[in-house]
């Protein structure tokens, strides 16, 4: 039987922050996200990592669009890669992202990304080529899923730890199935995707489900209608992506990272109320929900 996640069992996965650390101590994370249009995503997932205790991130951006996030983003530092003619990334850029990956705590891929064809290819290059820990959402599963369902990426794969972060209708993509079908077996699809392409699968919703390879898996009891808002999902990367450079491993940093995400939004009701939630006041309620994990 499916359980939900324990509070003292989750708060016991916390990274540990030791006195004397420093920031790389806390992981360096390389975020992959963003295009013209889809801006906000990439400062999303920034924003809630540097909120969730890592120590440096990098965001690398397609050039055109490096001022504008040289301008929004304080603490964030960039990396201009090649772009489309769509200012999205260019394939030519993923040499480049490979090498800079390397030696990263982890990466976070595909929120804002856009599904221009170059930049899928990018994206599904990126997610099949890179060993570094990964979490990736958005267009960057949708990539994964436009040539047919995803079939995981084969033996000879570098592929580091995944973690996949679809809603309904990116897991029915993923899968083939339609978003109704995901919705009547949720838990039974998403512990069999799991295993069967070797990922930690956290399907998003009510109750979202976090899935490992080995068959475990937990349901969030935390969260409520107002995280099903414009950014909440990159927010929730961004999260998971931290607790991955922290040294927390893929399993501990989706449940961990799933039930933060819901409590932060459960605070955030509790000021906003659920109806007046933007993704900008789950953020800005992550310090109190980290405090009360903490506690």
């Amino acid at each position: 039987m499916l359980e939900d996640m324990n509070p003292v069992e989750i708060a016991a996965l916390l990274p540990p922050r030791p006195a004397d650390g420093h920031k790389g101590t806390f992981g360096h994370l390389f975020v992959l996200a963003g295009s013209r249009g889809f801006t906000g995503a990439a400062r999303f997932v920034c924003e809630a990592a540097y909120r969730s205790g890592v120590g440096l991130v990098t965001l690398g951006v397609p050039r055109p669009l490096a001022d504008i996030f040289a301008v929004s983003l304080r603490e964030t530092m960039t990396l201009p890669l090649p772009a489309t003619d769509a200012e999205s990334f260019a394939h030519a850029g993923l040499a480049h992202a490979l090498a800079f990956a390397r030696g990263k705590s982890a990466v976070a891929l595909g929120p804002g990304l856009s599904l221009y064809p170059e930049t899928a290819q990018f994206a599904r290059d990126m997610a099949s080529e890179c060993p570094a820990p990964m979490v990736v959402d958005a267009d960057g599963l949708n990539a994964l899923s436009i040539e047919g369902t995803f079939e995981g990426f084969g033996g000879d794969s570098p592929a580091g730890p995944r973690v996949f972060t679809p809603h309904p209708g990116e897991m029915a993509r993923l899968t083939g199935k339609s978003a109704a079908d995901i919705n009547q077996a949720r838990a039974e699809i998403a512990v069999a995707a799991a295993a069967e392409w070797n990922v930690v699968m956290v399907l998003k919703g009510h109750g979202t489900l976090v899935a490992a390879p080995d068959g475990r898996a937990v349901r969030c009891p935390s969260g409520n209608s107002g995280l099903a808002t414009g950014g909440s999902g990159d927010v929730l990367t961004g999260i998971i992506a931290s607790l991955l450079a922290q040294g927390a491993e893929a399993f501990d940093a989706a449940r961990l990272g799933v039930y933060a995400h819901g409590l932060a939004g459960d605070i955030a009701a509790r000021r906003m109320t659920s109806r007046a939630m933007v993704a900008g006041d789950i953020i800005d309620a992550l310090p109190e929900a980290w405090r009360e994990l903490e506690g």
